[in-house]
């Protein structure tokens, strides 16, 4: 136990903790961030349960108390740094260390639908001059003015491997080399979908969406079962419909064979388009719901569902 808490004293340079395998804990896994607010270092832990996350920012003065109560329900506990991962392996306060190397030195990440692209600027920035790691920024939007000006500003500050172009992406020739991550914020309507089906085709290992607009469903639905008494107000409807509409890309992603997690990545009065699809590649494919009987029994089409039908698009 020791070295462990050794290790917690380099915590400035962590990336992240995961604790794992208990037969004891509350939560079977514990993933903890370090995060800033309003220029305070807090730590989030997230905790997972079989079917829900929780969340919660713990102040760096309470950080070390808190982790060395939780840290002996864990027989595993990865400190992740830039560039290499120490593990620790045992149970009883008694564990084994070793290291191993990241394998990411560098990454590629394609934004769709990136817009005036403060996001795009802020990821590049992090992972070049904060977390030193060369990375190969895109981002498609559809309007050329935009586009143009996004360049300038990249232009303008010397981010030379952040390029900006315009593009359909329901429509227009993507991004044809390997891609590490997509990242989607408040792509509208069905952009999502042809973002989503991008990533499940060319197998991008990590995917951070949040969408918008889910208006498709919301416009074609039928009564026909169970869910007639969320269709019945015009308002409970459009928020069920976008809920659906997201719990069915979440369906698609697990079973292509990623590991999806939903959750609001700001409070709700910020913006009430805060849930973020978030998801990595695994090689488990799970098969929990039948998507298709449920389009059938409510008479809808669902566009990333549409395009896993049919692997030419």
């Amino acid at each position: 136990m020791q070295k462990i808490l050794t290790e917690l004293q380099n915590r400035n340079s962590l990336i992240k903790i995961i604790l794992s395998d208990t037969k004891t804990a509350e939560f079977k896994k514990i993933i903890i961030r370090p995060i800033l607010i309003k220029n305070n270092l807090f730590w989030q832990f997230e905790k997972h349960t079989q079917n829900k996350v929780y969340h919660e920012n713990i102040q760096d003065v309470e950080f070390l108390e808190l982790i060395k109560l939780v840290l002996q329900e864990y027989m595993q506990i990865a400190f992740f740094y830039t560039g290499y991962t120490v593990t620790f392996s045992g149970s009883k306060g008694k564990y084994t260390k070793s290291q191993s190397s990241n394998n990411l030195k560098e990454i590629t990440i394609l934004d769709f639908g990136c817009g005036k692209s403060y996001l795009t600027f802020i990821i590049y920035h992090y992972f070049v001059y904060i977390k030193k790691i060369k990375a190969t920024v895109i981002g498609y939007d559809l309007k050329e003015d935009v586009v143009q000006n996004c360049n300038a500003i990249a232009l303008r500050y010397g981010y030379e491997n952040l390029k900006f172009y315009v593009n359909d992406v329901t429509k227009g020739n993507l991004y044809n080399k390997p891609i590490d991550m997509i990242i989607t914020l408040h792509a509208c309507d069905i952009a999502t979908d042809y973002a989503l089906d991008y990533a499940i085709k060319n197998n991008v290992p990590f995917i951070f969406s949040v969408p918008c607009c889910q208006h498709e469903i919301n416009q074609q639905i039928r009564s026909n079962g169970d869910f007639d008494i969320l269709l019945k107000h015009g308002l409970i409807k459009e928020r069920f419909c976008a809920l659906l509409t997201d719990s069915i890309r979440a369906e698609i992603l697990s079973q292509n064979g990623y590991s999806v997690d939903l959750l609001e990545f700001v409070d709700f009065a910020h913006s009430p388009k805060n849930i973020m699809i978030r998801a990595n590649k695994t090689t488990r494919k799970i098969i929990n719901f039948d998507i298709q009987t449920l389009c059938d029994k409510y008479n809808f089409k669902q566009t990333l569902w549409q395009l896993q039908k049919n692997p030419k698009n």
